[in-house]
């Protein structure tokens, strides 16, 4: 894993983890990076940010991908790709503490602004899949378009938009209510896309298509603009 100097935008320093890092996502406090290993026998590499050094190796299921931290910083939530499950880590053990039974490859994940549910892309089933964080269970599986990938959730914590792939054709971002877990507008954007990121204020939702960027208003779930990116742009951020 890289670790980039925002302020000069320099590489200064590079941390050792395990075959194919695929997702990362940091502790609300800063203190720990959490990197899931893609391969078979799946791991997340645990570093410690100040010392940038790995302090803890944990195993999980087969090809871990996607990884979201709860608000409050204690449970890491891992897609297990090959093994249809999402390991659930206590962060201050840094043991699997539950393992859940969801879709088909499931990729993407992002947990609620309260800390209360995990929303779960599940690439070969076409849905996605509610996990209650309290029981870690399914509590709910939402039908979406064709091959779900990347997933967001608004502030505001009412609306989940989720990114379907679609092979590549002409895709879609399907949006879910937060409160009923239905399907409320299907938006059609570009070809394949997969990432997908609301801005802070929840007005602007950004989609990375094969060769394009949507972005959508989520007042009125439109496409308002399509911005022209280089080729096959798959991770979108927003400051």
């Amino acid at each position: 894993m890289s670790i980039i100097n925002t302020a000069t935008n320099t590489v200064v320093n590079t941390v050792t983890v395990g075959s194919g890092p695929a997702g990362v996502a940091i502790t609300p406090n800063g203190k720990y990076a959490y990197v899931t290993n893609n391969g078979v026998l799946g791991t997340v590499s645990v570093i410690n940010t100040a010392t940038t050094t790995v302090v803890k190796t944990v195993t999980v299921g087969s090809a871990p991908d996607g990884i979201a931290i709860t608000p409050n910083g204690s449970y890491a939530y891992v897609a297990n790709d090959d093994s249809n499950t999402v390991s659930v880590i206590n962060t201050a053990t840094n043991t699997v503490v539950k393992t859940v039974t969801v879709g088909s490859l499931p990729v993407g994940i992002v947990i609620t602004p309260n800390g209360k549910y995990a929303y779960v892309t599940n690439n070969r089933s076409n849905t996605v899949s509610v996990i209650n964080a309290s029981t870690n269970t399914v509590v709910k599986t939402v039908t979406v378009g064709v091959q779900p990938y990347g997933v967001a959730i608004a502030p505001s914590g009412s609306y989940a938009y989720v990114a379907n792939d679609n092979s590549g054709d002409s895709g879609t971002v399907s949006v879910i209510n937060a409160f009923t877990n239905t399907v409320v507008k299907t938006v059609t954007v570009g070809s394949g896309p997969e990432g997908v990121a609301i801005t802070p204020n929840g007005k602007y939702a950004y989609v990375t298509n094969y060769d394009t960027v949507s972005v959508i208003n989520t007042a009125t779930n439109t496409v308002v603009k399509t911005v022209t990116d280089g080729s096959g742009p798959v991770g979108v951020a927003i400051t």
